[in-house]
């Protein structure tokens, strides 16, 4: 043990004695006032007094404890070794026949005295540390905290262990009504969030308008929404607290300046978490060979991440990829370690390749993530979308099937949905392919299940204008908009890998339990919200950096590009939407094709592909897909 600590205990335990040398004392005071002991008595009871106190708290570690943080467990030992070492006490009179006080409740004084001596000191220890630690620099900002009474109290303590606290608290903001006017740590509850506007108003009034409101908690998106919208027309900036980890009462954390962050805008999308079949997803993933198609991207890296959590016996990462790869792999070795895994360098276009590797592993379970997504890349090179996303598909679900793989989850977009692009008729495609293969298992009662997830755009991913935008702020600005009305579908990444694996459970259960469309080949529809005006969104994160949308930055728009579309739609019209029994899950009414027939097209496309012929290329597509109206300069109908 280190000389520092050795010698902290020890002068607790000197401590202690003393403590218990007063308490003897005063319990027999208390006890019986007139029947004071001889005074050879005190010569060994004084040091029986301390030495049963220390037999006593040894067990409890009263020694080891830290003065300064002592809480309800500390206080708990306190009590236990008071009365322990009260007990202990009285039997050794009784036992050495000396004098002892002739009140029988005296082993109860005893212990009262001792215990409020013990864990008095304690808590006047606590409140010397906290006033002398939580101490505001002259400079300190006056902020108002909204969250829980749990996420506040945590928020005020870890500030009160800052040296010179740089915020200074002057009143809470509850989630819930029945809270109002209470107060957590001496600092009153002003109100609830619904109320943020008249609370400010008059704060205002008063004079004593916060420099800023702290998020202690999490609140929901549209909460979060209306919070942010006050605050911003009284110019208060709102700044989130560090993360609850960072906050726990720790004894390395004396004089760590506490740091808030700003509120980010995938927090403005974090609706309330919808139930999740988690043991069902343990079910399907435990113990099976699952591999993971475009394991370096955005969504096949969330996948990825998430399986893994769940126990497979072996995960293969396929990605065509060199350095995501690499990034996925690593990241899983360091938080996964006990999950064997392996990382194959790939492409899903590559036939032979891809079935000497499933033949190999001979996954249970695959994940398709693998695509080119980004809808202006395509339409500069149609061929290497068609041959990645409508013919790596047939690879992959042929090579799937071909070696007995109980399940293929295919990702899908919403851009599948009446599309202009030939990303999104490439992708709507793959979708046929695969819905057809799922008809076939279910009506046969045997075979892969193909299931289908589809699902719009996610927020921070490779590529999408969240990035985008970010890097422009970077610089200043402008931040660029194709078009004022366009609108999209978001939602975070976590939440959409969490529905689809859900999808997954669903999918594969019997067919007595699952949605009765989806024994035709339905596919699924993530629940996606309301979509959000791209124009908003990029004024919305110019005053989450706390500037002003077209007087600090500028915001332009510069037209829609090729194959780009107003609105995206998660349902085509002949694909009535059904609610499941699951939140976040639809069921879109199935549309089936042929597999084998839509399986020659697709070799008959890649086949005008790979000849660089893209006009028949994509004259086959429209052919299979005849809801694709191309729009390479981007179109503006509206749905």
């Amino acid at each position: 043990m280190a000389r520092g600590p050795s010698l902290r205990i020890l002068l607790n335990l000197a401590l202690d004695s003393l403590l218990a040398l007063a308490a003897l004392p005063a319990a027999i005071w208390a006890a019986a006032p007139g029947a004071w002991p001889p005074a050879g008595w005190w010569g060994w009871a004084l040091p029986g007094a301390a030495l049963t106190l220390a037999a006593a708290g040894a067990p409890l570690r009263l020694a080891q404890q830290y003065w300064r943080f002592a809480g309800p467990r500390d206080l708990m030992a306190v009590a236990g070794a008071a009365l322990g070492a009260a007990l202990i006490f009285s039997v050794a009179l009784r036992l050495a026949g000396a004098w002892s006080p002739p009140n029988e409740a005296f082993p109860l004084i005893h212990a009262a005295a001792l215990g409020l001596l013990l864990s008095g000191a304690r808590v006047a220890s606590l409140l010397q540390a906290s006033r002398r630690s939580g101490e505001s620099s002259p400079d300190a900002q006056n902020v108002m905290l909204v969250g829980s009474p749990e996420g506040t109290d945590l928020f005020l303590r870890a500030l009160s262990r800052d040296r010179h606290a740089h915020y200074r608290v002057t009143g809470i903001l509850s989630l819930r009504a029945r809270q109002a006017g209470r107060r957590v740590q001496g600092h009153p509850i002003l109100g609830t969030v619904e109320e943020i506007e008249g609370v400010l108003d008059t704060l205002r009034a008063e004079g004593r308008l916060p420099g800023a409101i702290v998020l202690a908690s999490g609140l929901p998106g549209p909460a979060l929404e209306a919070l942010l919208d006050a605050a911003d027309r009284q110019g208060v900036p709102v700044r989130r607290a560090p993360a609850p980890t960072t906050l726990a009462p720790a004894g390395d954390a004396v004089g760590r300046r506490m740091e808030l962050r700003p509120v980010s805008i995938e927090d403005l999308l974090d609706r309330p978490q919808v139930p999740l079949d988690r043991e069902g997803m343990a079910r399907l993933v435990q113990g099976r060979r699952v591999l993971v198609t475009g394991a370096g991207g955005t969504i096949g890296g969330e996948l990825a991440r998430q399986v893994a959590a769940l126990g497979p016996a072996t995960l293969t990462l396929l990605d065509h990829g060199e350095y995501v790869l690499y990034e996925i792999d690593l990241e899983l070795r360091e938080k996964h370690p006990e999950v064997s895994r392996r990382a194959v360098l790939a492409d899903v276009r590559d036939e032979p390749r891809i079935r000497r590797l499933f033949e190999e592993i001979r996954p249970e379970l695959v994940f398709h993530a693998a695509a080119l997504k980004h809808v202006p890349m395509v339409e500069n090179d149609p061929l290497e979308g068609l041959l990645t996303n409508a013919l790596g598909t047939r690879i992959v679900a042929d090579a799937a099937r071909a070696v007995g793989t109980t399940a293929m989850v295919f990702i899908s977009t919403d851009k599948a949905v009446n599309p202009t692009s030939v990303m999104g008729a490439s992708k709507r495609l793959a979708e046929m392919y695969c819905q057809a293969f799922d008809r076939e298992a279910r009506v046969a009662h045997a075979g892969m299940r193909c299931i289908t997830v589809r699902f719009g755009n996610v927020l921070g991913s490779t590529g999408s204008v969240v990035p985008l935008f970010r890097r422009q702020l970077e610089r200043g600005g402008p931040l660029t908009v194709t078009h004022p009305d366009m609108r999209r579908y978001f939602m975070t990444v976590r939440e959409a890998v969490g529905l689809v694996l859900q999808a997954s459970v669903v999918g594969t259960t019997d067919p007595e339990n699952m949605p009765p469309e989806l024994a035709d080949g339905g596919i699924f529809v993530l629940d996606m919200g309301e979509p959000v005006k791209i124009v908003d969104l990029a004024r919305r994160m110019i005053r989450l950096a706390g500037l002003r949308p077209d007087e600090d930055v500028e915001i332009r728009f510069t037209g829609l590009r090729p194959g780009e579309k107003l609105f995206e739609e998660l349902f085509h019209g002949k694909e009535a939407p059904r609610p499941t029994e699951y939140p976040g899950l639809l069921v879109a009414t199935p549309r089936t094709a042929d597999a084998a027939l839509v399986g020659r097209a697709i070799d008959e496309i890649a086949g005008a592909a790979r000849g660089g012929n893209p006009r028949a290329a994509l004259a086959q597509l429209g052919r299979l897909v005849p809801e694709f109206e191309h729009a390479p300069d981007g179109t503006v109908a509206t749905r």
